[in-house]
């Protein structure tokens, strides 16, 4: 069986006690819908659960609302049944929802096409579940770099802003020659304090900016080879991806979506830019008669394992086992790196900012030594 996509319109897409585990797992929101991906792994995994008891769908809606705490996800989740009594599908009621993406729109409407629907809510949860941790385990790893970042850069702006004026005074006082280092110091806190106003807005600014133009073709292909280049950091942002497109392969051939078709809705589904040309280069090659993976060899953002357990899957028709097989091992190989990364940054971190520190002290206490000098 296959599917037309040129037949189906393209939807644009607008997406008491501290608990420091709780924290990293709570979505924050900014700019966007409350509907986020933690809420998406409960509610396709629930909605599975109920249909899987002999529920309906309607009725299972109807007992998710009763569930949800927030009345804006209790409303758009009443939207969704009304769009079910009314007589549409579940994918059309989705469709017109923001907080959801083109992949859920695509793997939903395949799912009601087949008839496995209840498994591709199992798989849609699955994705989520999986997205989820890779974002908690990403998280987990950069949180103490950056709580050690932001105090020593706190630090770092008290002395600049008023230890540094303090010993400026003192030195004026005195009517010593500074040290060259001393001066410096001395320039820097003065040009701090003198557009601190417009370092803070440029940032603002900068964040709007970036903001605005992150859906745009330029912006994405200039940041993600920037990314790619970055040590580490390339390689891990490039096995995330693959790792998203093996779980987005693995959902749609478990609902007996072709190949060819598949690498068509992955395409769809991935905003990622690089893999997004890789893919597109993925179908014309098949489209000539080649195989998958004849097709992503020599393709960069895709690694000769791959190639070799895509051809395995293809001799033995074990499509579904092999990229269930792949994300796994990629998975894997994601938490392994967010670890190494965050073990390496760590150390870096603590040693710049050391160097950055000790330079300040020194060049605040060298006139003084000077002066010492002198008097003996």
């Amino acid at each position: 069986m296959s599917f037309q996509l040129e037949n189906i319109k393209k939807q644009s897409q607008q997406k008491s006690s501290f608990d420091v585990d709780a924290l990293l797992k709570k979505e924050i929101t900014l700019f966007g819908s409350s509907f986020g991906n933690k809420k998406k792994e409960s509610f396709y995994i629930e909605l599975n659960v109920l249909l899987e008891s002999g529920l309906t769908l309607k009725d299972s809606l109807s007992l998710l609302a009763e569930e949800q705490k927030k009345k804006a996800d209790k409303d758009l989740v009443l939207q969704l049944q009304e769009a079910i009594i009314n007589g549409r599908n579940f994918s059309e009621a989705i469709k017109t929802q923001k907080p959801f993406s083109e992949y859920e729109f695509y793997s939903i409407q395949i799912g009601e096409r087949t008839g496995t629907l209840e498994r591709v809510f199992k798989e849609l949860g699955a994705f989520y579940q999986r997205k989820n941790q890779q974002r908690r385990t990403i998280v987990g790893s950069l949180s103490y770099p950056m709580i050690v970042l932001f105090t020593a850069l706190v630090a770092i702006v008290f002395m600049l802003k008023f230890v540094v004026p303090m010993f400026e005074s003192i030195f004026q006082q005195n009517g010593n020659d500074l040290p060259w280092l001393t001066k410096v110091i001395i320039s820097v806190s003065e040009a701090f304090e003198a557009y601190f106003g417009w370092f803070v807005l440029l940032l603002f600014s900068l964040f709007i900016f970036f903001r605005l133009s992150r859906k745009k073709i330029w912006y994405r292909k200039l940041m993600s080879s920037f990314l790619l280049k970055i040590p580490f950091v390339g390689e891990f942002v490039r096995k995330v991806r693959i790792s998203q497109f093996t779980q987005a392969i693995n959902l749609l051939t478990s609902a007996k979506v072709p190949l060819l078709n598949g690498i068509q809705l992955t395409k769809k589904m991935i905003e990622y830019y690089p893999l997004e040309v890789a893919l597109e280069k993925v179908e014309q090659s098949i489209l000539q008669g080649k195989s998958f993976h004849e097709s992503i060899e020599g393709i960069s953002i895709f690694d000769k394992r791959m190639a070799s357990m895509i051809k395995v899957a293809e001799e033995t028709n074990q499509n579904e086992t092999i990229f269930k097989r792949l994300t796994e091992q990629y998975n894997q190989e994601i938490e392994y790196k967010s670890k190494m990364i965050s073990s390496t940054i760590e150390p870096i971190i603590v040693l710049v900012l050391g160097i950055i520190v000790a330079t300040i002290l020194i060049a605040m206490y060298l006139p003084m030594f000077q002066l010492s000098t002198v008097i003996g």
